[in-house]
């Protein structure tokens, strides 16, 4: 069995990745700095059904700190088979307002994890990206070959800088590098930015359902367990490859409310607003590239996904009722 360092391992993400990997008998060194992007509430939940399992290890650093370079190579073993990098500011609302942090966090972060790799002589080294970078020039499905010199917000320039910062380890130092793009992630615990989690709690609890345009914008949703099983199988060797993981079943926003207001058995209180330009009309993904380089293809469908979902709020309504939903 092998080790791994996972940064962002109290993340939405990066805890269930922790949890596939302690699962299969693997060693995980987590580091997050749990910071207030949203309700610590989430990360302490999610770090809670980490901490204290045989083999996982944690510690609450900062990626962004160059000091943590020093501070992980005294702190991991001599042997580590991997850097699952998740660590990030996510989310394109904010990096209207505040780049600097996406800067720190996504680029900077990247860079001394990077550098970690060089001088621990990591082979393998996994990169969260995201479907953001693709803008407006191309149509989905997206492909990986389709322009994303062209991104509509920091954010989305972040993580094609952290894309490019990795290409050049992987040239100077062979650092073997696999770039997920992930698409429009959903399941229990999410991130409340997130539009499946908003809309969930605001029909559950009677609260206006606010969408930007008229609904029937579209995306391909993919489920939490589909996404942590693509970022494990990206561990084996590729030399340098980008790949999108993304969900096969693409439906309006519309259709998405409907589909939760079966499963609450509530209607929702729909309002509507103007398009926000930071957003995209249509996102989905051409996942054939994932298909062909790791095996991965995503499994839950999106009706169970939502189940599953809905089943989680309900179970932890008392708190995660009160989580601030922008």
């Amino acid at each position: 069995m092998a080790n791994y360092l996972l940064t962002g391992a109290a993340g939405f993400i990066g805890s269930r990745v922790a949890q596939f990997l302690l699962e299969d008998g693997h060693s995980v060194y987590g580091v997050d700095i749990i910071n207030d992007a949203y309700d610590v509430r989430l990360k302490e939940y999610r770090l809670g059904k980490l901490v204290g399992r045989e083999n996982f290890h944690f510690r609450k650093w900062d990626v962004s700190d160059k000091a943590i370079i020093e501070a992980l190579k005294d702190w991991l073993p001599e042997q580590i088979a991997g850097v699952i990098n998740l660590a990030a500011w996510a989310g394109t609302r904010l990096s209207l307002s505040n780049p600097w942090i996406y800067i720190d966090t996504n680029i900077t972060g990247t860079l001394n994890m990077l550098e970690l790799c060089r001088q621990m002589d990591i082979p393998k080294f996994v990169l969260a990206s995201s479907s953001s970078v693709y803008g407006h020039v191309s149509r989905p499905p997206y492909e990986e070959s389709d322009d994303t010199a062209h991104p509509l917000q920091p954010y989305a320039a972040t993580k094609k800088g952290a894309e490019a910062m990795a290409h050049a380890y992987h040239h100077l130092y062979g650092v073997d590098v696999t770039v997920l793009r992930y698409f429009t992630v959903y399941g229990p615990a999410g991130r409340p930015q997130m539009v499946m989690f908003r809309f969930c709690k605001w029909i559950a609890e009677n609260q206006p359902v606010v969408i930007n345009g008229n609904g029937e914008q579209t995306r391909g949703f993919t489920y939490l367990d589909d996404i942590a099983r693509g970022t494990i199988l990206a561990l084996k060797p590729v030399g340098y490859e980008i790949l999108n993981l993304g969900g096969h079943q693409v439906v309006t926003i519309n259709r998405m409310i409907e589909m939760l207001e079966e499963r609450i058995g509530k209607k929702a209180m729909v309002t509507y607003q103007d398009f926000h330009p930071a957003d995209v009309w249509e996102n989905h993904a051409n996942v054939s590239q994932a298909r062909a380089v790791l095996g991965w293809k995503p499994e839950v469908s999106l009706e169970d996904g939502m189940t599953r979902l809905v089943d989680w709020y309900m179970q932890e309504r008392a708190w995660a009722s009160q989580i601030e939903t922008p």
